[in-house]
């Protein structure tokens, strides 16, 4: 099979995009990792060239297509409940709450809604057998507009739910077929829950909170050290008096002025 033509311009328009939507930077070493990995999907959905697919790329209605290009251009470090341990802590410590009062939790570096969506999963099994109430609202934020709108679309290459349950995946998602064939939606049911919203954290921001749960994974390996303290102490504001907070569990304790206390590793808990 003969390769598919990749000019210059079409590798530099692609590295534009992926680098303003999504922070990904490829230098011109990597132009032939670009071509091989897009190549195969191009043809797959019938299209001439990489030019006709930057056109999908560029337009904002065809946000599930762009997650599938991220995914394909990436190793998939982002995926359903990543790090099962945290989602183990969370159940237990919100089963043994005493009160059905409503519960707030909020993914603060959210990207596509692996995470938000995840708990929302959780919180939905744990309303179902009457551990918790059905008042619990999930808010996800993210500084990038182009990641939101393909959050918000909810539809994932099958292979970022590797990790849900398949009870889970019957209740809580559709598969596709067709064109949507490998691609899965997550139901209505699941993303009534779960509000999305545009976020710088580097910058102050209020009115939101107060939270029972706040994940902050993965996102202060791009910050240096003042500035992680400062992002982090800004997010600890909206956390209640004894709420957990997570960080990646590779990420360690991250130094900031907000008393906190180690849980497990990547989880700490706000002092009453």
């Amino acid at each position: 099979m003969a390769t598919m033509p990749f000019s210059d311009p079409a590798f530099r328009k692609i590295s534009e995009i992926m680098y303003e939507a999504a922070g990904l930077s490829y230098n011109d070493s990597k132009k032939s990792l670009i071509q091989s990995r897009l190549a195969p999907r191009i043809q797959r959905l019938g299209l001439a060239g990489f030019e006709d697919y930057i056109a999908i790329l560029e337009d904002e209605t065809q946000a599930a297509e762009f997650q599938m290009a991220v995914d394909l251009l990436t190793t998939n470090e982002t995926y359903f409940f990543r790090e099962p341990k945290h989602y183990e802590l969370l159940e237990r410590e919100i089963g043994a709450r005493k009160s059905r009062a409503p519960l707030a939790v909020w993914s603060a570096a959210s990207s596509f809604g692996d995470e938000a969506y995840s708990t929302a999963m959780l919180l939905a099994d744990m309303q179902t057998v009457g551990k918790i109430g059905p008042d619990w609202t999930i808010l996800a934020t993210d500084i990038s507009h182009r990641v939101l709108l393909s959050a918000k679309e909810a539809v994932y290459p099958a292979d970022r739910l590797r990790a849900v349950s398949p009870d889970r995946l019957r209740r809580y998602c559709l598969r596709g077929d067709g064109p949507s064939e490998g691609q899965i939606m997550v139901s209505e049911k699941i993303r009534k829950h779960v509000q999305f919203g545009q976020l710088n954290l580097c910058k102050p921001f209020s009115g939101l909170g107060p939270f029972d749960v706040i994940f902050l994974r993965n996102v202060l390996i791009y910050f240096d050290a003042a500035t992680k303290r400062e992002v982090v102490d800004r997010v600890l504001t909206a956390l209640k008096p004894g709420g957990l907070f997570f960080l990646g569990t590779a990420e360690g304790r991250v130094p900031c002025e907000t008393p906190l206390l180690p849980v497990q590793p990547g989880a700490f808990r706000k002092p009453e």
